[in-house]
């Protein structure tokens, strides 16, 4: 079986809530992603869609015309992240079309297509696999929370956000890479699905984990991912934010996870939660590093999510939140993360040193 893959994006490439495609049209080691299926964009280069950049990832109307062109494709991926996990009724077309064509499907909804009969009956039929990546584990498989996590000397950094969908994970691999290329041994945690997806080896997907176990399980994926790679620097991918009240997530990182540093993206344009007017509003910065400060840890670099911006009104953030907050400013996708290797060099020195 190849890992080449298509991408399902049910006519939504070009918006947040393809945010799975989006990190996979990026890049991935578990998969070779070569083509997407989006009504709406096709004939276009998925990465020109995404952020400008052609990435030899053409988009398609549809299953069958892609998997004309393609050759051989063996799965075929759910890539969207809808609120609450939910399967939109609209992509079952595609996920049947793609087993019937003999794929293996791999879904990170919360929604399993292994408990839909007709799904089974299919991929029995035509040789495919359903392969839900977010089925909760075995209480046998899950870690409860040790301490464990005192022995690590290297430097935890989270990165977290002041809202769902801005960005994290990207930003924690752009980071990885930055420091790989300076040299440092930088390791990622993944805690959602895309990060799965993407191939990274250590981590769990947090909101499909027994809440009790939800430490534990942090606690395990930052000791062993530690043990077993000796990395200088030790990256957790965060989701949602502290105060989105859909589910408030971070507090862990920083208390169980003993993640001392946080990089915070920053959307400067989104005044609500999820764009949600009656979530409430997106309290400011400094009010968020104000609470990442009272949870004991220290925020060591902002980075700007610029939906909505200019590029001019992008770096005219940049330089505003320089100013305010006198910490390095990331624009990840216009410029890159190098910045903050910098800071990250001086903090692995001081672990070092001890």
């Amino acid at each position: 079986m190849s890992n080449r893959a298509i991408l399902l994006t049910d006519g939504i490439l070009s918006t947040p809530n393809a945010k799975t495609a989006h990190g996979l049209i990026r890049g991935t080691d578990r998969y070779t992603v070569v083509g997407v299926i989006d009504a709406p964009t096709a004939g276009q280069d998925a990465g020109v869609v995404l952020d400008g950049t052609a990435r030899n990832i053409p988009v398609f109307a549809s299953v069958d015309e892609a998997l004309a062109q393609l050759g051989d494709v063996s799965f075929a991926i759910v890539s969207v992240a809808t609120s609450g996990g939910v399967l939109p009724p609209t992509m079952l077309t595609d996920i049947r079309h793609s087993l019937e064509r003999g794929l293996s499907i791999v879904n990170g909804l919360h929604e399993f297509l292994s408990e839909k009969p007709d799904l089974v009956a299919l991929a029995r039929q035509y040789g495919g696999q359903l392969i839900d990546v977010r089925r909760p584990k075995s209480r046998q498989e899950l870690h409860f929370w040790t301490g464990e996590i005192n022995q690590i000397t290297a430097p935890i950094i989270a990165v977290m956000g002041t809202d769902c969908a801005l960005g994290k994970r990207t930003t924690t691999r752009l980071i990885r890479e930055a420091c790989g290329r300076q040299g440092l041994n930088a390791q990622m945690i993944y805690t959602g699905q895309t990060g799965w997806l993407q191939g990274v080896k250590y981590g769990f997907i947090f909101d499909s984990t027994l809440n009790d176990f939800v430490s534990g399980e942090l606690e395990h994926a930052l000791v062993s991912c530690w043990r077993e790679t000796s990395a200088d620097v030790l990256l957790i991918e965060g989701q949602a934010s502290l105060r989105n009240p859909s589910g408030p997530c971070g507090s862990e990182f920083l208390v169980s996870g003993n993640a001392r540093h946080v990089v915070l993206v920053h959307a400067p344009t989104r005044t609500f939660y999820d764009h949600e007017e009656h979530w409430g509003r997106i309290p400011p910065v400094e009010s968020e590093i104000n609470l990442i400060k009272a949870y004991g840890s220290k925020v060591i670099a902002l980075a700007l999510n610029t939906e909505g911006c200019s590029r001019e009104e992008a770096f005219a953030y940049q330089k505003q939140y320089a100013t305010q907050l006198g910490i390095p400013v990331l624009l990840p996708l216009e410029e890159g993360v190098d910045a903050i290797v910098p800071v990250i060099q001086t903090l692995t020195a001081t672990t070092h040193a001890h």
